[in-house]
């Protein structure tokens, strides 16, 4: 009788094992989305999923690719989206901005999205937020002026939100909507019932205002507006000159959001003011510009702001969404928010309250020497951790990599200035460093969020900045009415003062033996490829600027009252011209890129290892200088730091223990954009863009490529 009791209760000990175990293989099945962009609302780029680990990640193989079809010629093309997969698919965009539905398992095309069919696409766009109340699925979509709400199921308009399933995103920002350029190439966030949606816009003295938008995801009504700049009587006014609110653009959240959904606050990273070289007519801090902001995600209501650059005068925008993470510093648990740079510093804040967890301390930077300019006298400097990138530019970092290269670059420098990263922009050159795409970039950082380690890719390249006075009221016998629009709409910044271009944008001499007045014409109206449209340019300034790029306009005599006293001036400068050497490398000791791991409880950097290389400079002996990188990472469970960004192409693995890279593959083309893990029937997946070309210049690509074990 003992016997048999015994017996029993080892059968029903088996049962249970063999119920946990069957339960356990059904779980493994059950899929892990990648649902948000950047993985979740907290912006972590981390994966619970193991199945692919440090032990096994030599045995990955390509499992399927799929090719958009519509690659733009000329090496113009960018993917720069991050695939969300959720409601069973996978939604992803095209160069040409269209949106996909992909089975996430073999690729194959459930149905396409094209807003395109008697326009011309315009800009990039990072991925599409998703939406559901549980019968209603929702696809919220960005390309050109637009918001799309596409059936998640289907790809069909959603017909009763906005006019006929689209929002117009140059509406409700107070101008005259038929002179802006605005877009929204990075996706919005849910809370609730409401798309916070920030937006791209111009970087010249006509920009739109940044202002964020709250929008009714059934209707796509405006819920909420915040106006990052601030109009009389609002926090911040008194920031600005008085008037500047009715002209000055930008302070936009271009770059992405986090969103604390238990707590209802969502934290923005807002750009810099435009013009972002020049501030004399914008004297003051500039609030919200350059700042972490915190606002109730129902209403819209500021909680906190910290300013981490005072009247920007470097193009110094926040570039990424922040991060939550949980940190433990001398044994104090704080729900914190951290915050990625340019300048390569790395700002942590109190989640609820917007205190620093580690000190901040303002010092003081140089002044200007730009006529009506007011640089601010101190900017912000967290004393921990320390930067991650260089942050002083001298003969000592000018390029070793030959001693040619090294001579053509400091002759290439002439008399710029050198020194250290808040050199206010001169009309004698400056070398700014890390640079406009230093440091961190709209890749942001990732975080695991079980160790508070955050692993974060850099670029170290610097530029060289010459600026340029234009005088805008009186007459000038040294610039055409053409050549002040040319400068003043920042056409200087990619084709460059000459119209010479720059290595990633193209010559605009002799322009007839390209294009004819009414192609150009069309372009400044619509835009083209990577080219924002100009629509503020119209009548008599747009026949002038099409005189001056045909060269046609003759420069007309100044007035003889016309004296110095009376002009007023504004500045541009020279382009993104970037400080290289003969043969197109940066002029500056490698490394000039690379992917850091920062331990955020301690305040201290782990690990930095070089990311990426050229080949050219491999064959003579030369490593590990890095690349210039565009993407973000993944970190996941299984101790995998997962990252593509690099110029060679490459898509990378390495441990997120030592930063020993553990895998690597050549991408059919550069995979500059953040790649995505989720799970299908037991089995994980890697998927990356591999779009190339863009502002990078390296050839274009169409493909979405996906990785899987061996099975």
């Amino acid at each position: 009788m003992i016997f048999q009791r015994l017996l029993m209760q080892q059968y029903f000990l088996c049962f249970l094992v063999l119920l946990l175990f069957t339960a356990c293989r059904q779980n493994d099945k059950q899929p892990v989305e990648w649902s948000v962009y950047r993985g979740d609302n907290a912006s972590t780029g981390y994966s619970s999923l193991n199945q692919i680990n440090k032990d096994n990640v030599s045995q990955l193989k390509v499992a399927w690719i799929y090719h958009t079809g519509d690659a733009r010629e000329g090496n113009r093309s960018a993917i720069q989206c991050n695939p969300i997969i959720v409601n069973g698919m996978m939604y992803v965009t095209s160069p040409k901005l269209k949106l996909f539905a992909l089975d996430p398992a073999t690729g194959k095309e459930l149905w396409k999205f094209n807003p395109f069919a008697n326009e011309e696409a315009v800009g990039v766009n990072r991925g599409v937020t998703y939406w559901s109340d549980g019968k209603d699925k929702r696809i919220f979509f960005s390309a050109n002026y637009y918001l799309y709400a596409v059936n998640a199921d289907n790809g069909k308009l959603i017909e009763s939100f906005g006019n006929h399933g689209k929002v117009d995103l140059r509406e409700g920002l107070g101008r005259d909507t038929s002179k802006l350029a605005v877009a929204a190439a990075t996706p919005g966030i849910i809370y609730k019932d409401i798309l916070i949606q920030g937006t791209s816009l111009g970087e010249g003295y006509d920009a739109a205002p940044g202002f964020v938008r709250g929008y009714d995801t059934r209707s796509g009504k405006i819920v909420w507006t915040f106006h990052t700049i601030p109009q009389p009587g609002e926090f911040g006014y008194d920031t600005w000159d008085k008037e500047a609110y009715k002209e000055v653009g930008g302070t936009n959240a271009w770059a992405g959001m986090s969103l604390d959904e238990e707590k209802g606050i969502v934290f923005i990273p807002l750009g810099s003011p435009a013009f972002d070289f020049y501030g004399g007519n914008r004297k003051g801090e500039n609030l919200f510009g350059n700042c972490l902001l915190a606002l109730d995600a129902a209403t819209g209501t500021r909680k906190w702001h910290y300013q981490l650059v005072h009247h920007d005068l470097w193009d110094y925008d926040l570039p990424a969404p922040p991060t939550l993470v949980t940190v433990n510093t001398n044994g104090k648990k704080t729900e914190a928010v951290v915050q990625v740079t340019k300048m390569g510093m790395l700002f942590l804040f109190d989640r609820v309250t917007g205190e620093p967890v580690f000190p901040i301390e303002e010092k003081p930077v140089g002044k200007s020497a730009l006529i009506g300019e007011a640089a601010w006298p101190t900017q912000p400097f967290p004393q921990k951790p320390k930067p991650f990138v260089r942050q002083f530019f001298s003969e000592d970092e000018i390029t070793n990599i030959s001693d040619s290269a090294h001579a053509f670059v400091k002759e290439k420098i002439g008399k710029a200035k050198m020194g250290s990263i808040f050199t206010a922009p001169d009309t004698g050159g400056v070398v700014q460093f890390p640079g406009t795409r230093g440091g961190a970039e709209w890749g942001g950082a990732s975080v695991d969020p079980l160790t508070g380690i955050m692993y974060v890719n850099a670029n170290e390249i610097p530029l060289l900045v010459k600026m340029k006075a234009v005088p805008y009221s009186g007459n000038d016998a040294m610039v055409s009415t053409g050549e002040k629009i040319y400068t003043m709409n920042n056409c200087t910044m990619c084709h460059g003062a000459n119209r010479a271009g720059t290595t990633v944008f193209p010559s605009l001499q002799n322009l007839a033996k390209k294009l004819s007045a009414e192609q150009v014409s069309s372009i400044l109206k619509n835009g083209k490829g990577q080219m924002p449209p100009f629509p503020g340019i119209s009548g008599d300034d747009k026949k002038a600027l099409l005189d001056f790029l045909f060269d046609k306009e003759k420069k007309e005599p100044g007035l003889k009252n016309d004296t110095a006293k009376e002009k007023k001036y504004r500045y541009v400068h020279n382009g993104w011209i970037t400080l290289t050497d003969k043969e197109g490398f940066p002029g500056v000791k490698p490394p000039w890129g690379t992917l850091n791991a920062i331990d955020l409880n301690k305040g201290e950097i782990l690990w930095q290892v070089p990311l990426g290389e050229y080949p050219e400079l491999v064959k003579r002996g030369i490593r590990n200088t890095g690349t210039q990188n565009l993407g973000g990472a993944v970190v996941t469970a299984g101790g995998l730091v997962i990252i593509g960004a690099t110029y060679d192409e490459k898509l990378r693995i390495f441990d997120k223990e030592n930063g020993k890279m553990l895998w690597e593959y050549k991408l059919p083309a550069g995979g500059y954009a953040t790649p995505s893990t989720y799970s299908v029937d037991g089995q994980q997946y890697i998927v990356i863009a591999a779009g190339g070309g863009g502002k990078v210049g390296s050839p274009s690509g169409d493909a979405y490529i996906t990785f899987r074990l061996k099975q």
